[in-house]
């Protein structure tokens, strides 16, 4: 009798019961819908942490299961987050410039209305006429189509276009590299359409919504933590068949899984591309509750965040991304943020705020070299989750074969 999924992947309902009894005891220690004993702004921090592990999750699937080595992920968070930003800004403006001009004495055309909007928004970088990539800012379900085609057609060319030159290695993570700073530097530009340097901003104001931040607040955090409930169950899924064999077996020898006859190409552009769509649905949550996106967070560096995020919590484990990434994010909101006191030397005062990011490449070599695993890796030991003994056992189904002690001579 064939097992069902969850049976074979206990780990999956587990994660999904913390992950949901997390949710419940945030929102009844909120201050929108509980005893306040969590602030909204560290509620919109817990919401932002969310969304950053599921985009960790995205690396562990396409670096720690199929071997690519992606140092270009968070240009996709950081498209997904443009493509709903776009529309965010847009709707506010509309009704900031609708307010403003509903007493005049006579009343706007919509082409003044249209000019109006366009001034508030491009006024900044000189312009007051929408860009061709503006052609959908009004309506929410074009932009949200958006957040999940402009990431994904991205990742499919590139993808396409590299795969099938199968270029692997150090030269592959220097494209996705490469790739990530070129649309960087795009962006940057004030003829870029994304309004340059400024970016987009007042992205936490929900057009339409009277509902207060402490509300709003929670929304995102509910929608984060079903994202990647969603996410983490479709991963685990992907990794589990034979289509996860598959992209193991690449992992670890492409040139036998190519001899085999499975088009290594096709499953590697497949989960660059998914991962790529996860990655913009992350980001497309995460912007709204940081407030503002602007072209440094498409920056190379922070891709290269993300793979220590996934290194430090355990790489090929989807609960060590995870982990890697809940951990430094609310280490680095602790150390960055005030929490953690300055340590006078009397020769020398240390600032976390200087000194993270030093404590963080330590830390990454710290567990490069003493737990290559992660932190999931510790767990692991702890619970004594450990490979099986076969203690003889055959080391294969059919009759003959080799038993584990003849395999070891």
């Amino acid at each position: 009798m064939k097992s069902s999924f969850i049976t074979r992947n206990p780990s999956v309902l587990i994660f999904l019961a913390l992950l949901a009894l997390f949710t419940i005891a945030v929102t009844f220690m909120s201050e929108a819908f509980g005893a306040g004993l969590i602030s909204t702004s560290f509620v919109k921090t817990l919401g932002k942490t969310l969304c950053l592990c599921l985009i960790a999750i995205a690396m562990d699937l396409v670096w720690g299961y199929c071997g690519i080595l992606s140092l270009g992920h968070f240009a996709f968070f950081g498209l997904g987050g443009y493509m709903i930003g776009m529309w965010l800004m847009y709707a506010r403006t509309e009704a900031i410039v609708i307010s403003s001009l509903a007493n005049a004495p006579i009343p706007p055309t919509a082409q003044e209305v249209t000019d109006a909007i366009g001034t508030q928004i491009f006024g900044v970088v000189g312009s007051s006429e929408f860009p061709a990539i503006w052609a959908f800012a009004d309506s929410l379900f074009l932009q949200l189509v958006l957040v999940v085609l402009v990431p994904g057609a991205l990742a499919l060319v590139f993808g396409w276009l590299a795969f099938r030159s199968r270029v692997t290695g150090v030269y592959l993570s220097i494209l996705t590299q490469a790739m990530t700073l070129a649309l960087a530097l795009y962006l940057f530009q004030n003829d870029s359409g994304l309004r340059g340097n400024n970016g987009l901003s007042g992205l936490q104001n929900l057009p339409g919504v009277t509902a207060s931040q402490d509300t709003v607040s929670m929304w995102f955090l509910w929608g984060s933590a079903l994202a990647l409930g969603l996410g983490y169950l479709l991963a685990a899924w992907v990794v589990s068949g034979k289509f996860g064999s598959v992209i193991r077996g690449i992992r670890d020898d492409e040139a036998r899984v190519r001899f085999l006859g499975y088009s290594v190409e096709g499953y590697k552009l497949f989960v660059f591309t998914l991962t790529a769509i996860i990655a913009a649905i992350a980001g497309a949550l995460y912007y709204p509750q940081a407030g503002i996106i602007n072209p440094a967070e498409v920056a190379p560096i922070a891709s290269i965040y993300l793979a220590v995020w996934v290194a430090i919590g355990g790489r090929g484990r989807l609960y060590g991304a995870v982990i890697g990434a809940a951990f430094v994010s609310l280490i680095s909101t602790w150390f960055t943020g005030g929490g953690a006191p300055d340590i006078n030397l009397g020769f020398y005062k240390i600032l976390w705020t200087d000194w993270w990011l030093v404590l963080l490449g330590l830390s990454f070599v710290t567990v490069t070299l003493l737990a290559p695993q992660g932190i999931s890796g510790l767990f692991d030991r702890l619970a004594g989750f450990r490979s099986p003994r076969r203690h003889g056992a055959a080391l294969g189904p059919d009759k003959g074969s080799l038993q584990e002690k003849e395999a070891t001579e």
